[in-house]
Protein backbone atom coordinates (compact mmCIF):
# COMPACT_ATOMS: atom_id res chain seq x y z
CA UNK A 1 0.00 0.00 0.00
CA UNK A 2 1.18 3.48 -0.77
CA UNK A 3 2.48 5.11 2.41
CA UNK A 4 1.83 8.58 3.72
CA UNK A 5 5.11 10.43 3.30
CA UNK A 6 4.44 11.66 -0.23
CA UNK A 7 1.12 13.05 0.93
CA UNK A 8 2.78 14.69 3.93
CA UNK A 9 5.34 16.42 1.77
CA UNK A 10 2.71 17.70 -0.65
CA UNK A 11 0.70 19.08 2.26
CA UNK A 12 3.61 20.85 3.94
CA UNK A 13 3.27 24.10 2.04
CA UNK A 14 -0.41 24.36 2.96
CA UNK A 15 0.30 23.89 6.65
CA UNK A 16 3.51 25.89 7.00
CA UNK A 17 1.80 28.90 8.55
CA UNK A 18 0.16 26.68 11.17
CA UNK A 19 3.47 25.11 12.16
CA UNK A 20 5.59 28.25 12.08
CA UNK A 21 7.46 28.57 15.33
CA UNK A 22 6.23 25.25 16.77
CA UNK A 23 9.72 23.84 17.03
CA UNK A 24 8.71 20.22 16.40
CA UNK A 25 8.84 19.28 20.11
CA UNK A 26 6.07 16.77 20.89
CA UNK A 27 7.21 16.16 24.47
CA UNK A 28 5.14 16.65 27.62
CA UNK A 29 7.62 19.33 28.70
CA UNK A 30 6.23 21.99 26.37
CA UNK A 31 4.89 24.87 28.50
CA UNK A 32 1.57 24.78 26.64
CA UNK A 33 1.17 21.06 27.32
CA UNK A 34 2.05 21.44 30.99
CA UNK A 35 -0.53 24.21 31.23
CA UNK A 36 -3.22 22.05 29.63
CA UNK A 37 -2.58 19.19 32.04
CA UNK A 38 -2.83 21.63 34.97
CA UNK A 39 -5.99 23.24 33.58
CA UNK A 40 -7.61 19.93 32.59
CA UNK A 41 -7.94 20.99 28.98
CA UNK A 42 -7.34 19.13 25.73
CA UNK A 43 -6.77 19.99 22.05
CA UNK A 44 -8.20 17.62 19.45
CA UNK A 45 -7.86 17.56 15.66
CA UNK A 46 -10.88 16.42 13.64
CA UNK A 47 -11.63 16.15 9.94
CA UNK A 48 -13.05 19.40 8.46
CA UNK A 49 -16.19 17.45 7.48
CA UNK A 50 -16.90 17.08 11.20
CA UNK A 51 -17.67 20.78 11.53
CA UNK A 52 -21.47 21.14 11.65
CA UNK A 53 -22.37 23.33 8.68
CA UNK A 54 -25.64 24.46 10.29
CA UNK A 55 -24.11 24.91 13.72
CA UNK A 56 -24.97 23.22 16.99
CA UNK A 57 -28.71 22.95 16.48
CA UNK A 58 -30.25 19.47 16.88
CA UNK A 59 -33.04 20.49 14.52
CA UNK A 60 -30.51 20.70 11.69
CA UNK A 61 -28.38 17.66 12.28
CA UNK A 62 -26.18 18.36 15.31
CA UNK A 63 -25.69 15.00 17.05
CA UNK A 64 -27.57 13.10 14.35
CA UNK A 65 -27.46 12.22 10.70
CA UNK A 66 -24.94 9.76 9.34
CA UNK A 67 -22.34 10.75 11.96
CA UNK A 68 -24.42 10.13 15.09
CA UNK A 69 -22.86 11.28 18.37
CA UNK A 70 -23.82 12.73 21.71
CA UNK A 71 -24.59 16.44 21.37
CA UNK A 72 -22.54 17.44 24.48
CA UNK A 73 -24.02 20.97 24.60
CA UNK A 74 -27.55 19.67 25.02
CA UNK A 75 -29.05 16.92 27.16
CA UNK A 76 -30.88 13.95 25.66
CA UNK A 77 -33.69 11.85 27.09
CA UNK A 78 -31.75 8.59 26.83
CA UNK A 79 -28.18 7.53 26.09
CA UNK A 80 -26.56 4.48 24.57
CA UNK A 81 -24.30 2.63 26.99
CA UNK A 82 -20.92 1.20 25.98
CA UNK A 83 -22.65 -2.09 25.08
CA UNK A 84 -25.25 -0.17 23.02
CA UNK A 85 -28.05 -0.90 25.48
CA UNK A 86 -30.20 2.06 26.55
CA UNK A 87 -29.55 4.21 29.62
CA UNK A 88 -31.12 7.39 30.99
CA UNK A 89 -30.07 11.03 30.84
CA UNK A 90 -33.00 13.43 31.30
CA UNK A 91 -35.48 10.57 31.38
CA UNK A 92 -36.14 8.71 34.63
CA UNK A 93 -38.60 6.22 33.13
CA UNK A 94 -40.62 5.51 30.01
CA UNK A 95 -43.57 3.33 29.06
CA UNK A 96 -45.21 2.44 25.77
CA UNK A 97 -48.85 1.64 25.10
CA UNK A 98 -49.89 -1.86 24.06
CA UNK A 99 -50.47 -0.73 20.48
CA UNK A 100 -47.03 0.90 20.36
CA UNK A 101 -48.45 4.28 19.34
CA UNK A 102 -47.97 6.24 22.58
CA UNK A 103 -44.73 6.68 24.49
CA UNK A 104 -44.84 8.37 27.90
CA UNK A 105 -41.54 9.62 29.29
CA UNK A 106 -40.94 10.99 32.78
CA UNK A 107 -38.03 13.43 33.14
CA UNK A 108 -36.00 14.82 36.00
CA UNK A 109 -37.08 18.05 37.72
CA UNK A 110 -33.64 19.39 38.68
CA UNK A 111 -32.24 20.48 35.31
CA UNK A 112 -31.58 24.05 34.23
CA UNK A 113 -30.44 25.55 30.97
CA UNK A 114 -27.27 27.59 31.04
CA UNK A 115 -29.32 30.79 31.11
CA UNK A 116 -30.78 29.71 34.46
CA UNK A 117 -34.24 28.72 33.22
CA UNK A 118 -35.62 25.34 34.24
CA UNK A 119 -35.82 22.60 31.61
CA UNK A 120 -39.34 21.17 31.55
CA UNK A 121 -41.31 18.69 29.49
CA UNK A 122 -42.58 21.63 27.44
CA UNK A 123 -39.03 22.13 26.14
CA UNK A 124 -38.80 18.44 25.28
CA UNK A 125 -42.10 18.49 23.36
CA UNK A 126 -41.11 21.73 21.62
CA UNK A 127 -37.76 20.24 20.58
CA UNK A 128 -39.26 17.12 19.06
CA UNK A 129 -42.01 18.99 17.25
CA UNK A 130 -39.41 21.43 15.93
CA UNK A 131 -37.06 18.66 14.78
CA UNK A 132 -39.94 16.89 13.07
CA UNK A 133 -40.98 20.04 11.19
CA UNK A 134 -37.46 21.19 10.31
CA UNK A 135 -35.16 20.08 7.52
CA UNK A 136 -33.44 17.75 9.99
CA UNK A 137 -31.32 14.95 8.60
CA UNK A 138 -33.22 12.65 10.95
CA UNK A 139 -36.23 10.67 9.79
CA UNK A 140 -39.16 11.60 12.04
CA UNK A 141 -41.98 10.24 9.91
CA UNK A 142 -42.79 7.82 12.75
CA UNK A 143 -43.65 10.76 15.10
CA UNK A 144 -47.00 12.51 14.83
CA UNK A 145 -46.42 15.02 17.61
CA UNK A 146 -45.28 15.46 21.20
CA UNK A 147 -47.19 16.97 24.14
CA UNK A 148 -46.34 17.89 27.73
CA UNK A 149 -49.27 17.31 30.12
CA UNK A 150 -47.13 18.56 33.03
CA UNK A 151 -43.60 19.78 33.77
CA UNK A 152 -42.08 16.31 34.12
CA UNK A 153 -44.06 14.26 31.59
CA UNK A 154 -43.80 14.23 27.82
CA UNK A 155 -46.00 12.08 25.61
CA UNK A 156 -45.02 11.06 22.08
CA UNK A 157 -47.84 10.14 19.70
CA UNK A 158 -46.57 7.96 16.88
CA UNK A 159 -47.83 7.46 13.34
CA UNK A 160 -46.84 3.79 13.56
CA UNK A 161 -45.37 1.43 16.15
CA UNK A 162 -41.67 2.10 16.60
CA UNK A 163 -40.09 -0.14 19.23
CA UNK A 164 -36.61 1.32 18.78
CA UNK A 165 -37.71 4.86 19.71
CA UNK A 166 -35.27 4.85 22.69
CA UNK A 167 -32.38 4.91 20.18
CA UNK A 168 -33.83 8.00 18.54
CA UNK A 169 -34.25 9.66 21.93
CA UNK A 170 -30.53 9.11 22.56
CA UNK A 171 -29.38 11.58 19.90
CA UNK A 172 -31.92 14.43 20.02
CA UNK A 173 -30.53 17.29 22.08
CA UNK A 174 -33.15 19.32 23.99
CA UNK A 175 -33.35 23.05 23.19
CA UNK A 176 -35.06 25.81 25.25
CA UNK A 177 -38.38 26.97 23.82
CA UNK A 178 -38.12 30.40 25.45
CA UNK A 179 -35.00 31.50 23.50
CA UNK A 180 -34.94 29.21 20.49
CA UNK A 181 -34.56 30.93 17.12
CA UNK A 182 -33.80 28.68 14.17
CA UNK A 183 -31.85 31.46 12.45
CA UNK A 184 -29.39 32.04 15.30
CA UNK A 185 -29.48 29.12 17.72
CA UNK A 186 -26.92 27.01 15.86
CA UNK A 187 -24.19 29.62 16.35
CA UNK A 188 -25.13 30.54 19.92
CA UNK A 189 -26.75 27.50 21.53
CA UNK A 190 -28.24 27.46 25.01
CA UNK A 191 -28.33 23.96 26.43
CA UNK A 192 -28.20 21.93 29.61
CA UNK A 193 -25.50 19.45 28.68
CA UNK A 194 -22.02 18.78 29.97
CA UNK A 195 -20.42 21.62 27.98
CA UNK A 196 -21.05 25.19 26.92
CA UNK A 197 -20.02 26.54 23.53
CA UNK A 198 -17.50 29.25 24.39
CA UNK A 199 -16.19 30.03 20.90
CA UNK A 200 -16.70 28.96 17.30
CA UNK A 201 -14.35 30.21 14.60
CA UNK A 202 -15.92 28.81 11.44
CA UNK A 203 -13.58 26.68 9.41
CA UNK A 204 -11.00 26.62 12.19
CA UNK A 205 -11.99 25.61 15.70
CA UNK A 206 -14.59 25.12 18.40
CA UNK A 207 -13.92 25.66 22.09
CA UNK A 208 -16.16 23.98 24.68
CA UNK A 209 -16.09 24.69 28.41
CA UNK A 210 -17.47 22.50 31.18
CA UNK A 211 -20.94 23.52 32.35
CA UNK A 212 -20.49 24.47 36.04
CA UNK A 213 -24.18 23.87 36.75
CA UNK A 214 -24.41 20.46 35.07
CA UNK A 215 -26.80 18.16 36.98
CA UNK A 216 -24.71 15.01 36.42
CA UNK A 217 -21.15 14.14 37.31
CA UNK A 218 -18.87 17.16 37.00
CA UNK A 219 -16.77 16.91 33.80
CA UNK A 220 -13.15 16.05 34.51
CA UNK A 221 -11.98 17.74 31.31
CA UNK A 222 -12.73 21.44 31.80
CA UNK A 223 -11.99 22.74 28.31
CA UNK A 224 -12.10 20.99 24.95
CA UNK A 225 -10.71 22.63 21.82
CA UNK A 226 -11.56 21.04 18.48
CA UNK A 227 -9.40 22.00 15.50
CA UNK A 228 -10.77 21.18 12.05
CA UNK A 229 -7.81 20.00 9.97
CA UNK A 230 -7.13 17.93 6.88
CA UNK A 231 -5.49 14.59 7.67
CA UNK A 232 -2.02 15.60 6.47
CA UNK A 233 -2.11 18.80 8.50
CA UNK A 234 -3.31 16.89 11.55
CA UNK A 235 -0.38 14.50 11.21
CA UNK A 236 2.08 17.38 11.03
CA UNK A 237 0.38 19.00 14.03
CA UNK A 238 0.99 15.81 16.01
CA UNK A 239 4.63 15.79 14.94
CA UNK A 240 4.91 19.36 16.16
CA UNK A 241 3.23 18.56 19.48
CA UNK A 242 0.43 21.06 18.89
CA UNK A 243 -2.50 18.70 19.54
CA UNK A 244 -3.19 16.07 22.18
CA UNK A 245 -5.33 13.77 20.07
CA UNK A 246 -5.74 13.68 16.29
CA UNK A 247 -7.64 11.46 13.91
CA UNK A 248 -5.57 9.58 11.34
CA UNK A 249 -5.85 6.69 8.92
CA UNK A 250 -4.10 3.44 8.11
CA UNK A 251 -1.86 5.40 5.74
CA UNK A 252 0.10 6.73 8.73
CA UNK A 253 -0.30 3.74 11.04
CA UNK A 254 3.25 2.45 10.57
CA UNK A 255 4.82 5.74 11.69
CA UNK A 256 6.21 6.44 15.13
CA UNK A 257 6.01 9.82 16.86
CA UNK A 258 7.80 10.54 20.12
CA UNK A 259 5.41 11.34 22.94
CA UNK A 260 2.40 9.77 21.19
CA UNK A 261 0.89 6.35 20.69
CA UNK A 262 -1.54 5.11 18.07
CA UNK A 263 -4.96 4.23 19.52
CA UNK A 264 -7.30 1.97 17.59
CA UNK A 265 -11.04 1.84 18.30
CA UNK A 266 -13.42 -0.74 16.91
CA UNK A 267 -16.21 0.51 14.69
CA UNK A 268 -19.26 -0.54 12.75
CA UNK A 269 -18.07 1.96 10.13
CA UNK A 270 -18.37 -0.55 7.34
CA UNK A 271 -17.61 -0.59 3.64
CA UNK A 272 -19.48 -2.76 1.19
CA UNK A 273 -20.93 -2.95 -2.31
CA UNK A 274 -24.59 -3.09 -3.22
CA UNK A 275 -25.35 -5.83 -5.75
CA UNK A 276 -28.45 -4.86 -7.78
CA UNK A 277 -30.76 -7.85 -7.37
CA UNK A 278 -33.05 -7.44 -10.40
CA UNK A 279 -32.49 -7.65 -14.13
CA UNK A 280 -31.64 -4.51 -16.05
CA UNK A 281 -34.51 -2.25 -17.06
CA UNK A 282 -35.84 1.28 -16.59
CA UNK A 283 -37.88 2.78 -13.77
CA UNK A 284 -40.76 5.21 -14.22
CA UNK A 285 -38.30 8.10 -14.30
CA UNK A 286 -36.27 6.63 -17.15
CA UNK A 287 -33.31 5.67 -14.98
CA UNK A 288 -31.41 2.45 -15.65
CA UNK A 289 -32.22 0.00 -12.85
CA UNK A 290 -30.86 -3.48 -12.24
CA UNK A 291 -27.93 -5.55 -13.45
CA UNK A 292 -28.24 -8.75 -15.48
CA UNK A 293 -25.14 -10.30 -13.89
CA UNK A 294 -25.81 -9.57 -10.20
CA UNK A 295 -29.53 -10.28 -10.57
CA UNK A 296 -28.66 -13.99 -10.22
CA UNK A 297 -28.67 -14.90 -6.52
CA UNK A 298 -26.01 -17.58 -7.11
CA UNK A 299 -23.66 -14.88 -8.43
CA UNK A 300 -24.29 -12.72 -5.37
CA UNK A 301 -23.68 -15.64 -3.01
CA UNK A 302 -20.51 -16.51 -4.90
CA UNK A 303 -19.20 -12.97 -4.49
CA UNK A 304 -20.01 -13.06 -0.76
CA UNK A 305 -17.95 -16.20 -0.07
CA UNK A 306 -15.31 -15.56 -2.72
CA UNK A 307 -13.88 -12.44 -1.06
CA UNK A 308 -10.93 -12.68 1.34
CA UNK A 309 -11.84 -9.92 3.79
CA UNK A 310 -8.77 -10.41 5.96
CA UNK A 311 -6.54 -9.86 2.93
CA UNK A 312 -8.25 -6.49 2.44
CA UNK A 313 -7.69 -5.59 6.08
CA UNK A 314 -4.01 -6.56 5.91
CA UNK A 315 -3.17 -4.92 2.59
CA UNK A 316 -5.48 -1.90 2.37
CA UNK A 317 -6.05 -1.04 6.05
CA UNK A 318 -2.61 -2.06 7.35
CA UNK A 319 -4.33 -4.48 9.71
CA UNK A 320 -6.65 -1.87 11.27
CA UNK A 321 -10.11 -3.28 10.71
CA UNK A 322 -12.35 -6.29 11.06
CA UNK A 323 -14.27 -8.42 8.55
CA UNK A 324 -17.80 -7.17 7.82
CA UNK A 325 -20.70 -9.50 7.13
CA UNK A 326 -23.67 -7.22 7.71
CA UNK A 327 -24.41 -3.54 8.25
CA UNK A 328 -24.58 -4.04 12.02
CA UNK A 329 -21.69 -6.31 13.06
CA UNK A 330 -21.24 -6.70 16.84
CA UNK A 331 -24.30 -4.58 17.73
CA UNK A 332 -27.03 -6.07 19.97
CA UNK A 333 -29.25 -6.84 16.96
CA UNK A 334 -26.47 -8.49 14.91
CA UNK A 335 -26.97 -12.10 13.82
CA UNK A 336 -23.66 -13.99 14.01
CA UNK A 337 -25.08 -16.45 11.48
CA UNK A 338 -24.38 -13.74 8.88
CA UNK A 339 -20.70 -14.66 8.96
CA UNK A 340 -19.29 -16.75 6.12
CA UNK A 341 -15.98 -18.46 5.53
CA UNK A 342 -13.72 -17.42 2.67
CA UNK A 343 -14.30 -20.16 0.12
CA UNK A 344 -13.03 -19.42 -3.41
CA UNK A 345 -13.62 -23.01 -4.52
CA UNK A 346 -17.21 -22.84 -3.33
CA UNK A 347 -17.62 -19.49 -5.09
CA UNK A 348 -16.33 -20.98 -8.34
CA UNK A 349 -18.77 -23.88 -7.99
CA UNK A 350 -21.69 -21.47 -7.55
CA UNK A 351 -20.67 -19.52 -10.65
CA UNK A 352 -20.44 -22.79 -12.57
CA UNK A 353 -23.88 -23.77 -11.32
CA UNK A 354 -25.23 -20.40 -12.49
CA UNK A 355 -23.93 -21.18 -15.97
CA UNK A 356 -20.95 -18.82 -15.93
CA UNK A 357 -18.15 -21.02 -17.28
CA UNK A 358 -14.49 -20.03 -17.29
CA UNK A 359 -13.26 -18.91 -20.70
CA UNK A 360 -9.82 -19.40 -22.23
CA UNK A 361 -8.99 -15.77 -21.38
CA UNK A 362 -9.73 -16.28 -17.67
CA UNK A 363 -13.08 -14.50 -17.85
CA UNK A 364 -16.31 -16.39 -17.34
CA UNK A 365 -18.96 -16.46 -20.06
CA UNK A 366 -22.62 -17.36 -20.35
CA UNK A 367 -24.72 -17.35 -23.52
CA UNK A 368 -22.01 -15.37 -25.32
CA UNK A 369 -21.77 -12.67 -22.60
CA UNK A 370 -18.76 -11.97 -20.43
CA UNK A 371 -18.95 -11.84 -16.63
CA UNK A 372 -18.24 -8.13 -16.21
CA UNK A 373 -18.90 -5.45 -13.60
CA UNK A 374 -18.26 -1.73 -13.48
CA UNK A 375 -17.44 -0.89 -9.86
CA UNK A 376 -18.12 2.64 -8.62
CA UNK A 377 -16.36 4.47 -5.79
CA UNK A 378 -16.57 8.01 -4.44
CA UNK A 379 -14.01 10.10 -6.31
CA UNK A 380 -11.40 11.49 -3.93
CA UNK A 381 -11.83 8.76 -1.30
CA UNK A 382 -8.53 6.89 -1.46
CA UNK A 383 -9.57 4.15 0.98
CA UNK A 384 -12.72 3.30 -0.94
CA UNK A 385 -10.77 3.38 -4.18
CA UNK A 386 -8.16 0.99 -2.77
CA UNK A 387 -10.84 -1.35 -1.41
CA UNK A 388 -12.63 -1.28 -4.76
CA UNK A 389 -9.37 -2.13 -6.55
CA UNK A 390 -8.69 -5.03 -4.18
CA UNK A 391 -12.29 -6.23 -4.62
CA UNK A 392 -11.85 -6.08 -8.39
CA UNK A 393 -8.60 -8.07 -8.20
CA UNK A 394 -10.23 -10.78 -6.11
CA UNK A 395 -13.24 -10.99 -8.43
CA UNK A 396 -10.79 -11.27 -11.31
CA UNK A 397 -9.39 -14.42 -9.72
CA UNK A 398 -12.92 -15.83 -9.81
CA UNK A 399 -13.21 -15.01 -13.51
CA UNK A 400 -15.19 -11.79 -13.18
CA UNK A 401 -13.71 -8.87 -15.12
CA UNK A 402 -14.07 -5.49 -13.39
CA UNK A 403 -13.52 -1.87 -14.30
CA UNK A 404 -13.29 0.94 -11.74
CA UNK A 405 -14.91 4.36 -11.99
CA UNK A 406 -14.75 7.28 -9.58
CA UNK A 407 -18.04 9.20 -9.34
CA UNK A 408 -19.35 12.14 -7.35
CA UNK A 409 -22.23 11.78 -4.92
CA UNK A 410 -24.48 13.92 -7.11
CA UNK A 411 -24.73 11.00 -9.53
CA UNK A 412 -23.67 8.04 -7.36
CA UNK A 413 -27.13 7.30 -5.94
CA UNK A 414 -28.69 6.95 -9.40
CA UNK A 415 -25.72 5.05 -10.82
CA UNK A 416 -25.85 2.56 -7.92
CA UNK A 417 -29.28 1.42 -9.08
CA UNK A 418 -27.50 -0.52 -11.84
CA UNK A 419 -23.78 -0.68 -10.96
CA UNK A 420 -22.25 -1.80 -7.64
CA UNK A 421 -21.07 1.20 -5.57
CA UNK A 422 -18.87 0.97 -2.48
CA UNK A 423 -20.78 2.55 0.41
CA UNK A 424 -20.06 3.42 4.02
CA UNK A 425 -22.72 2.75 6.66
CA UNK A 426 -22.98 1.91 10.35
CA UNK A 427 -25.21 3.46 13.03
CA UNK A 428 -26.33 2.96 16.62
CA UNK A 429 -29.85 2.00 15.56
CA UNK A 430 -31.45 -1.01 13.86
CA UNK A 431 -33.10 1.42 11.42
CA UNK A 432 -29.92 1.12 9.36
CA UNK A 433 -31.08 -2.37 8.39
CA UNK A 434 -34.57 -1.11 7.61
CA UNK A 435 -33.40 1.81 5.48
CA UNK A 436 -31.10 -0.37 3.36
CA UNK A 437 -33.15 -3.54 2.89
CA UNK A 438 -36.86 -2.75 3.44
CA UNK A 439 -39.04 -2.15 0.40
CA UNK A 440 -39.55 1.60 0.21
CA UNK A 441 -43.05 2.96 0.70
CA UNK A 442 -44.82 3.38 -2.61
CA UNK A 443 -42.17 1.35 -4.42
CA UNK A 444 -41.47 -2.26 -5.29
CA UNK A 445 -37.83 -2.00 -4.25
CA UNK A 446 -35.51 -0.88 -1.46
CA UNK A 447 -34.31 2.71 -1.60
CA UNK A 448 -30.60 2.45 -2.37
CA UNK A 449 -30.37 -0.66 -4.53
CA UNK A 450 -32.99 -2.78 -6.34
CA UNK A 451 -34.08 -5.51 -3.93
CA UNK A 452 -37.24 -6.70 -2.19
CA UNK A 453 -38.17 -9.69 -0.03
CA UNK A 454 -41.60 -9.82 1.63
CA UNK A 455 -40.37 -12.16 4.37
CA UNK A 456 -37.51 -9.82 5.27
CA UNK A 457 -39.93 -6.87 5.21
CA UNK A 458 -42.29 -8.72 7.54
CA UNK A 459 -39.54 -9.44 10.08
CA UNK A 460 -38.56 -5.77 10.20
CA UNK A 461 -42.17 -4.59 10.39
CA UNK A 462 -42.73 -7.00 13.29
CA UNK A 463 -39.54 -5.73 14.93
CA UNK A 464 -40.82 -2.16 14.88
CA UNK A 465 -44.20 -3.28 16.22
CA UNK A 466 -42.77 -5.53 18.95
CA UNK A 467 -43.33 -4.88 22.63
CA UNK A 468 -39.73 -4.24 23.65
CA UNK A 469 -36.16 -3.85 22.50
CA UNK A 470 -35.04 -7.40 23.37
CA UNK A 471 -37.93 -8.87 21.41
CA UNK A 472 -37.16 -6.59 18.47
CA UNK A 473 -33.49 -7.64 18.42
CA UNK A 474 -34.46 -11.23 17.64
CA UNK A 475 -36.62 -10.12 14.72
CA UNK A 476 -33.90 -7.89 13.29
CA UNK A 477 -31.60 -10.90 13.50
CA UNK A 478 -34.10 -13.07 11.63
CA UNK A 479 -34.26 -10.48 8.84
CA UNK A 480 -30.52 -11.06 8.42
CA UNK A 481 -30.86 -14.87 8.36
CA UNK A 482 -33.61 -17.12 9.73
CA UNK A 483 -32.15 -20.41 8.54
CA UNK A 484 -34.01 -20.29 5.27
CA UNK A 485 -33.96 -16.75 3.96
CA UNK A 486 -32.61 -13.30 4.79
CA UNK A 487 -30.21 -10.70 3.48
CA UNK A 488 -26.99 -12.52 4.44
CA UNK A 489 -25.50 -16.03 4.56
CA UNK A 490 -27.20 -18.33 2.00
CA UNK A 491 -29.98 -15.78 1.55
CA UNK A 492 -30.43 -13.00 -0.97
CA UNK A 493 -27.11 -11.15 -0.41
CA UNK A 494 -28.20 -7.90 -2.12
CA UNK A 495 -25.14 -6.26 -0.50
CA UNK A 496 -21.70 -7.74 0.09
CA UNK A 497 -19.99 -6.31 3.16
CA UNK A 498 -16.21 -6.17 3.21
CA UNK A 499 -14.62 -4.52 6.25
CA UNK A 500 -15.29 -2.44 9.34
CA UNK A 501 -12.67 0.29 9.49
CA UNK A 502 -10.97 0.82 12.86
CA UNK A 503 -10.91 4.47 13.87
CA UNK A 504 -7.32 5.50 14.51
CA UNK A 505 -6.03 8.39 16.61
CA UNK A 506 -2.67 9.71 17.70
CA UNK A 507 -2.91 10.18 21.47
CA UNK A 508 -0.40 12.13 23.55
CA UNK A 509 1.30 10.17 26.31
CA UNK A 510 -0.38 10.93 29.63
CA UNK A 511 -3.85 11.55 28.17
CA UNK A 512 -6.34 9.02 29.49
CA UNK A 513 -9.14 8.53 26.95
CA UNK A 514 -12.17 6.92 28.59
CA UNK A 515 -13.56 3.58 27.35
CA UNK A 516 -15.16 3.97 23.94
CA UNK A 517 -18.34 2.35 22.71
CA UNK A 518 -18.12 0.93 19.22
CA UNK A 519 -17.90 3.86 16.80
CA UNK A 520 -20.54 4.36 14.09
CA UNK A 521 -19.90 5.56 10.55
CA UNK A 522 -17.96 8.82 10.49
CA UNK A 523 -14.48 9.40 11.90
CA UNK A 524 -15.39 12.46 13.97
CA UNK A 525 -17.32 13.48 17.08
CA UNK A 526 -17.86 9.92 18.34
CA UNK A 527 -14.42 9.98 19.93
CA UNK A 528 -15.50 12.78 22.28
CA UNK A 529 -18.83 11.25 23.33
CA UNK A 530 -17.36 10.86 26.82
CA UNK A 531 -14.66 13.56 26.75
CA UNK A 532 -16.01 14.72 30.11
CA UNK A 533 -14.53 11.51 31.57
CA UNK A 534 -11.06 12.00 30.08
CA UNK A 535 -8.19 13.13 32.26
CA UNK A 536 -4.46 13.61 32.40
CA UNK A 537 -2.64 10.83 34.22
CA UNK A 538 -0.56 11.67 37.22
Amino acid sequence: MRKGWIRVLSAFAMTASFLAGCGGDASEDQPAVRQRTEDASVVIAMDPNSEPAAGFDPAYGWGAGEHVHEPLIQSTLTVTNTDLTIGYDLATDYTVSEDGLTWTVTIRDDVKFTDGEALTAEDVAFTYNTVKDSSSVNDFTMLDHAEAPDDTTVVFYMTRPFSIWPYTMANVGIVPEHVYDSASYGADPVGSGRYILKQWDRGQQVILEANPDYYGEIPQMKQVTILFMEEDAAFLAVQAGEVDLAYTSATYSDQEIGGYSLASYASVDNRGFNLPAVEEGEDSGGRTVGNDFTSDVLVRRAVNIGIDRQEMIDHVLNGHGSPAYSVCDQLPWYNEASEVEYDPEGAAALLDEAGWKMGDDGIREKDGRKAELNLLYAAGDSVRQALAADFADQLGELGISCTLEGVDWDTAYDRALSDPLIWGWGAHTPMELYNIYHTAEGSDSAEYSPYSNSTVDAYMDQALASGGLEESYKLWQQAQWDGTTGVTQDGDVPWVWLVNIDHLYWVRDGLNVAEQKIHPHGHGWSIVNNVDQWNWKG
